[in-house]
Parts: structure tokens; C-alpha cells; sequence
């Protein structure tokens, strides 16, 4: 899709180019050097808004649904909706994901981000690709940067059992084969426990039980593994700013240092970490396949003065060429569509190239994609 200069909407994508910036955040050890932050990575202080109180809400547990009891079933169902209806957050147990697969996984990124700038530049994004390492986005943006460094790639399944795998050794060579099978289980672990919450979620909305979970069955999901520095003035930058995801739903493991914070009745409330619990949250593309009903949850990542923090994050994704669309009952009940149809891949497009993710990003969207001419869909 072309996007003239007129229509570009705000806030646009800062372009950059590192050799006019003074920042050139290359790996954590920039983030260590720094004597003060630099004005790249500083918000305005009535953007900050500081969390006083913890969010406290019952968990969901999943081992009902699991054996298969209807009464369970339906009352983890109850606390998805209430919690959907209201801010798009909740929390799982008993979710059946290995524990110790979680903490290999952490040792991996752990080891992953420890290693020099010169082995991680091998993994390095590349221009206009979603896979590989960034240091806080400054190939992307110039202004705002988060405080962090990433390692992004994608999990699929379409013939290729180690679409992972292939990704680690043909990025960073043969030593880290051991590293692509670790994701791959755990990717493979998150798509099992993505199609179980899709069932949930359809309960909890009383449409057909299988409805999201066939639409995501042959889904295309991005990995993301996290990791914050520790931040000289933590009440200067973010780790991650205020926004809502793009995708449809976001499974998180955070590690015990704590730093996310949800928006819930106008207030931003701090998330303890449990490490027994899985983080969900819903992001633009399911609120759109709820036809609106449900949020998609804005959260940021705030940073510590001495502590690294870390999170393990699955965004899970319909296949790129699905066509974005509620199920039918939901829009007789609610007697109008709140959005329009669209593909993934063109609400992908839009956040990679032409707008930068914030909690209005779904409203801007659907504003580009009709004042875009796209394609017809059907």
C-alpha cells in the first residue's frame, strides 16, 4: 500500500539515521557508559505518570479447563470476560508449560545479551526485516527510544519443524543450535497455550468454542526476548513506553525484578511477578475480532536504578494473509461492525513503516486503511 505525505498521521516514524545521532545504542554495555541519559531516550515528565498501587486480581487458573470440568471452565471464562471488558489483562496458572523449559529459556537470554557486541552484531535487524537484534530500536526511531535491547523472530508452522533453530545457527552460527531447540520448545509451548486461551476467550464472548482457535491455528507468531539495563534515571526514561500491541494476544514471562505496569480505571498499577504465572494481555487485532468489545490493554515497562530486568514475550499472530473479521452472532448482538475488515499483514505493514504503536493505534489505522483504497479483501 502507498501512504502519500498527506496522509501521514501522527505521531509518524521518527527515521533515523545513526551517523546524525549522537546515539548509537549498540549493545548494553552503551547503556552502562552513559554518565547521563541521553535526550533520545527522554519523555516529557507529564508523560511519565507514577504507579502507586498494584494491580490485585484473581488469577485464572487453567486446570479445570484442562480436565475438562464445565464449572471450571466457565468460571475461568467469567474472570477472562471481567478482565477483557475492563483493561484487556489477566494472569494464568496452571498453564502446563514446563517450568524448567521457562527457566532454560531465561538462561538463554541471559547468556544471549551477556555475550560481546561483536558476536550479537552477527544477529543484527537488518532494514525493513522483523527478525534479529536491536539496541532500543534506534534503527527505527530517533526520538523516545526505549530503554532496552531485543532479539526478535518469528515461529511458524508450514512444513518446517525448526523454522527457530534455523534462525539461531543461521544468524549466529552452529554453537547456538542448542539455543534455536530451546525457543523452538518454548515457541511451540506458547502456540499450545495460545489456542487453549483462544478457547477461553470465545466462552467468555459465547461465541462458537472453536471460532479463534481455527482462525489461529495456522497462525505466524514473533518471539521477543526483552532485556532493560539498569537505568542511571529511572524517572527520565521508559523501558517500554505506554502502548497497546498490534497483535492479537501477548503471553510474557517476566523474571522477579518487576517493571510492567497496566493503565486500568486512569491509573497505571504495577504487576508483582509470580513465577508461576504467564502474563496475558489482548492487543488491537483481537479487539478488532471482538468486534471492540474487548480492550486491548495499554502497558509500559518502566526501568530500575540497579537492576537488569528481563521478559520472555510470545506475540501471537493469525497467518499474514487472514482477513481480520468478527464472528457474525457477535455483530448481531452488537448490531454494528466497529471496524472494518482487514488483513494482518496490512495492520503489520502500518506499524512497521508508517506509525509508531501507541493506545490509539487501531483508530489511526482504520483510518489510513480507508482513506488508503486497499485491495478488496473478499
Amino acid at each position: 500500500m502507498d501512504l502519500g505525505a498527506s496522509t501521514l498521521l501522527c505521531p509518524p516514524l521518527e527515521l533515523t539515521d545513526k551517523k546524525e545521532h549522537g546515539v548509537s545504542p549498540s549493545d548494553s554495555s552503551f547503556f552502562k557508559k552513559q554518565p547521563s541519559i541521553p535526550m533520545e531516550f527522554i519523555w516529557a515528565k507529564g508523560e511519565m505518570g507514577h504507579a502507586h498501587e498494584e494491580l490485585r486480581e484473581p488469577v485464572v487458573d487453567l486446570e479445570g479447563f484442562f480436565a475438562g470440568d464445565e464449572v471450571a471452565i466457565q468460571h475461568a471464562a467469567m474472570l477472562v470476560r471481567a478482565a477483557c471488558l475492563n483493561h484487556g489483562f489477566f494472569q494464568v496458572i496452571n498453564h502446563r508449560v514446563d517450568p524448567h523449559l521457562i527457566t532454560v529459556a531465561h538462561d538463554h537470554m541471559e547468556a544471549f545479551f551477556k555475550l560481546p557486541w561483536s558476536k550479537k552484531l552477527r544477529a543484527q535487524r537488518k532494514p525493513g526485516s522483523l527478525w534479529g537484534y536491536s539496541g532500543a530500536h534506534a534503527d527505527r526511531f530517533s526520538l523516545k527510544l526505549p530503554w532496552k535491547e531485543t532479539l526478535s523472530f518469528g515461529f511458524h508452522e508450514n512444513g518446517s519443524e525448526s523454522v527457530v533453530e534455523d534462525f539461531f545457527k543461521s544468524t549466529l552460527g552452529e554453537e547456538f543450535e542448542q539455543t534455536g531447540l530451546v525457543y523452538q520448545k518454548y515457541c511451540q509451548a506458547m502456540k499450545d497455550l495460545s489456542l487453549v486461551l483462544m478457547e477461553l476467550l470465545a466462552i467468555s464472548l459465547g461465541v462458537d468454542r472453536l471460532h479463534y482457535r481455527n482462525f489461529f491455528e495456522d497462525g505466524s507468531s514473533i518471539m521477543r526476548c526483552n532485556n532493560y539495563p539498569p537505568c542511571q534515571e529511572p524517572g527520565l526514561a521508559f523501558g517500554t513506553g505506554p502502548h497497546c500491541d498490534p497483535t492479537s494476544l501477548t503471553i510474557l514471562h517476566q523474571d522477579q525484578v518487576g517493571g510492567l505496569e497496566v493503565y486500568v480505571n486512569n491509573k497505571w498499577r504495577t504487576i508483582r511477578p509470580r513465577r508461576d504465572a504467564l502474563v496475558i494481555n489482548l492487543g488491537d487485532t483481537f479487539k478488532a475480532l471482538s468486534n471492540g468489545r474487548y480492550k486491548s490493554c495499554l502497558h509500559r515497562a518502566v526501568v530500575n536504578r540497579y537492576k537488569e530486568r528481563r521478559s520472555l514475550v510470545f506475540f501471537v499472530c493469525p497467518r499474514e494473509d487472514r482477513v481480520v473479521t468478527p464472528p457474525q452472532d457477535l455483530v448481531c448482538r452488537e448490531g454494528t461492525r466497529k471496524y472494518p475488515d482487514f488483513k494482518w499483514s496490512d495492520l503489520l505493514e502500518f506499524t512497521q513503516k508508517y506509525y509508531r504503536a501507541d493506545d490509539a493505534t487501531l483508530q489511526n489505522f482504520t483510518k489510513w486503511l480507508l482513506s488508503s483504497n486497499p485491495p478488496n479483501h473478499h
